[in-house]
């Protein structure tokens, strides 16, 4: 026992015997007295309790009430007698000089007296323990932080208590260290915790460190958490499910894993640092750092490197670094070129050309197509055209393969062109209009005349020659002109024997033009009337119109058609084709619609055609009637009325051949009429027909497919220049001549003489005449009184 706690000699023999109670300073002792008589039921007399024999507390068994009790005045009120449930005495806020030795004395009213010795222990706790670091800087809460590797020691210090306390340090549920007691007078009680090396298992761990000296109450304690800057463990890009392209935006991922704090991630190209708008997202327990970079890479990043590294803001040497070289996938870059051994300013028709496709795509192109002047070409070895995925052959190749080629390559990125490579071929001039084109002209009156040539390159050369009567003349370069590709002619007849055929050959760097381009020079004259005309969709407010174009006496013709109803103008419409639309004609109205042409010389002969716009009260009810078909008396009505049409047109056409008599057939000279009756529609068929029996039939050696589809040729010049007497250079005068002349009966000679003229006519001509000669013969029948038929 302690000096403090040491009784004199009678009391230590006492104690020897005593209970041993403890109780905490600041807390509450129980000193139990046990107050019941072994021979009951005696009388509880009086209880005193006494501190090292010295008085301190009384309660008198026979004395009722509060005055029953006394304490001393060194208890200062803090002591009470309990007599149940168990009889004690009780002190509250025990202090230090409540240690001593107790003994209670009981006395009974028959019964001896009992006493009982305890002593008080009076525990002293200690401070709470408190942490200091290296630097002796009191540690609360967190220590640190610690870098990786490095090392740690903390002192936990406790201060006072009685006995000495126990100190001991704590992981989790684990002692690691601890400090016995030991009496050596000292008031402070220390003990350190020693990491050697702090490894990533120590980051946020906790220590505790404890100091108890009695059971009594639970052990005073003080926390402290690990802190650690730990350097990232690992770096990656993460994969993606799609290939990186040219062009597109693309979100590529980095993770960081491992670092304290959360790791820097930065993006570089190649060496070159990349700019990041999205900030850099942590996982939940802040052990993973994912950066996102949205980058649209280029065709130029194609094969270099991208990295990502993951650094550290505290610690140095502590960067990790991933990187993958980039294969971007785009679209075919494409180039076309042609072969290299061939010159592309000496293509001539006829060379062999080869084009060559070079393609850099990524994947590579499962697909080449080649076009030629926007059309997609296919392979075509008997044409001479063979096309491959990077070759393009053209055998014997032709001037309308000339223009513009290109390759086209496909993958999945899409479909990439290459530039446009002009071929040129080069090849003497042709026409473009390959027939035989009429110009009109009046004597003394200029004439233009355009030839035009297709060629490459572009002639800079023509050559104009005449044929007529007088023999073969070439043109004064004076009379011409030369542009790109044609060449006008300014020529002015100024007598009948200027009147010819004209030709134009132009020359180029290919040589010169083989087939020259030909013109007939005609006098000008009045065009023809439309003929045939019909009117289509005719509805009940408008009309579509056609007729067919006559001779234009080789001038520029303009076609009119004028619609009368009741004796007013409803409509006057011109174009420069036989093709109208009226509209706004007014409903049910029956019209005459007058056709006729206009040239410079004049306006022809009319052509009318008689016809009625539907009733919109018939429209109404025929959209009103029964679709579903057309009632069946109505029907036999419509055979019945074509049958008996039929009927009638054909007693009448046997009625006419019965009683007309022929007529002497006029054969005018041959004028510009002559011409101009050839020019008639192809619908015309030259073979006679027996419908039309005032056509003069022709030869037996009239060949159809050979001049049917023969151009159209002028009359002789000779007959131009040296009309018969009585004859008339005029349309109009040939009309009314025809209309003048009196109908005297044909004899089987004048028909022979007329079919031998005509058989005449297709014999060679002298020179200076063309090779072949046309005449038009013209009849009138009283039949058809209004009408014209010809053959030529």
């Amino acid at each position: 026992m302690r000096k403090g706690l040491r009784p004199g000699p009678s009391v230590r023999a006492e104690s020897l015997d005593a209970v041993n109670l403890s109780a905490v300073s600041g807390g509450e002792a129980t000193l139990p007295c046990d107050t019941r008589s072994p021979q009951p039921p005696d009388a509880l007399l009086l209880v005193v309790w006494y501190k090292d024999d010295v008085p301190i507390y009384s309660y008198d068994g026979r004395v009722k009430g509060p005055s029953a009790h006394w304490a001393d005045a060194s208890l200062g009120g803090r002591a009470r007698w309990h007599a149940s449930p168990h009889s004690a005495l009780k002190i509250r806020d025990v202090v230090p000089t409540d240690r001593a030795l107790y003994r209670c004395r009981v006395d009974f009213k028959v019964s001896p007296t009992k006493n009982y010795k305890l002593v008080l222990h009076v525990i002293e706790l200690p401070e709470k323990p408190k942490i200091f670091d290296e630097t002796d800087k009191e540690i609360t809460g967190i220590a640190g932080p610690y870098i990786e590797d490095t090392s740690l020691k903390l002192t936990c210090v406790v201060s006072g208590g009685k006995p000495t306390p126990r100190v001991r340090w704590w992981r989790d549920d684990k002692m690691v260290s601890k400090l016995d007691p030991i009496e050596d007078g000292s008031q402070l009680s220390t003990l350190d915790l020693k990491i050697p090396k702090l490894k990533r298992e120590y980051f946020e761990a906790v220590y505790t460190c404890t100091a108890d000296n009695t059971a009594l109450v639970p052990p005073l304690k003080a926390n402290v958490q690990i802190q650690l800057h730990l350097r990232p463990l690992l770096v990656e890009i993460l994969s993606r499910e799609q290939p990186l392209s040219v062009g597109n935006e693309a979100e590529l991922a980095c993770r960081a894993v491992g670092a304290r704090p959360s790791a820097i991630i930065t993006w570089w190209l190649d060496n070159k640092q990349m700019t990041v708008v999205d900030e850099q997202k942590d996982s939940e327990d802040r052990n993973e750092t994912i950066s996102f970079l949205r980058w649209t890479p280029r065709m130029e990043d194609d094969g270099h490197t991208l990295k990502c590294r993951a650094s550290h803001s505290k610690l140095e040497y502590a960067t990790l670094e991933t990187s993958i070289k980039l294969d971007l996938h785009f679209m075919p870059i494409v180039t076309l070129q042609l072969g290299s051994k061939m010159n592309p300013n000496d293509i001539e028709e006829g060379d062999d050309v080869y084009f060559d496709c070079v393609v850099n795509a990524n994947p590579p192109a499962y697909k080449v197509v080649w076009e030629h002047n926007g059309q997609v070409m296919t392979h075509n070895q008997r044409a001479g055209v063979i096309a491959g995925s990077a070759h393009l052959a053209l055998q014997g190749v032709s001037r309308e393969q000339a223009g513009k080629y290109v390759c086209i390559a496909s993958n999945v990125e899409g479909d990439g062109r290459s530039d446009a490579v002009h071929l040129q071929v080069i090849y003497k001039p042709v026409c473009k209009n390959p027939m035989t084109a009429i110009v009109g002209s009046a004597i003394n009156e200029a004439a233009k005349v355009t030839c035009e040539v297709d060629a490459f390159p572009i002639p800079k050369n023509f050559q104009w020659v005449l044929n007529n009567t007088l023999g073969t003349v070439e043109l004064d370069s004076g009379k011409f002109t030369v542009g790109a590709g044609r060449s006008i002619l300014t020529y002015t007849p100024t007598s009948e024997t200027d009147y010819g055929s004209l030709s134009c050959r132009a020359t180029n760097l290919a040589g010169q033009q083989i087939e020259a381009c030909r013109y007939t020079l005609l006098p000008a004259v009045k065009p023809d009337p439309p003929t045939n005309c019909s009117a289509r969709n005719l509805t009940d407010d408008s009309a579509e119109l056609r007729c067919a174009a006559g001779y234009d006496g080789g001038l520029q013709t303009t076609y009119f058609v004028e619609a009368w109803a009741a004796g007013e103008l409803v409509a006057n419409v011109s174009t420069i084709t036989p093709v109208w639309k009226l509209q706004g004609l007014g409903s049910g109205k029956a019209l005459k619609l007058i056709f006729y042409a206009h040239n410079a010389r004049g306006r022809s002969d009319i052509t009318m055609l008689r016809v009625h716009t539907l009733s919109r009260l018939a429209l109404h009810t025929e959209a009103k009637s029964n679709h579903s078909g057309v009632d069946t008396s109505w029907a036999l009505g419509i055979i019945a009325g074509i049958i008996g049409t039929l009927a009638v047109l054909a007693a009448v056409a046997l009625l006419a051949r019965k009683r007309h008599r022929p007529l002497q057939y006029e054969a005018p000279v041959q004028t510009v009429k002559a011409y101009k009756a050839s020019m008639q529609s192809a619908n015309h068929s030259p073979i006679g027909d027996d419908k039309n029996p005032d056509v003069v039939p022709l030869g037996k050696d009239f060949n159809c497919t050979r001049d049917c589809e023969r151009p159209p040729e002028p009359p002789p010049y000779a007959a131009v220049v040296s009309p018969p007497v009585g004859s008339s250079r005029s349309v109009h005068s040939l009309h009314d001549t025809r209309s003048n002349t009196p109908h005297t009966p044909n004899t089987p000679a004048s028909d022979a003489q007329s079919i031998g003229t005509l058989a005449e006519d297709r014999r060679s001509v002298t020179s200076g005449t063309l090779s072949r000669r046309r005449e038009v013969v013209t009849t009138r029948t009283p039949l058809l009184a209004n009408a014209r038929e010809s053959c030529v």
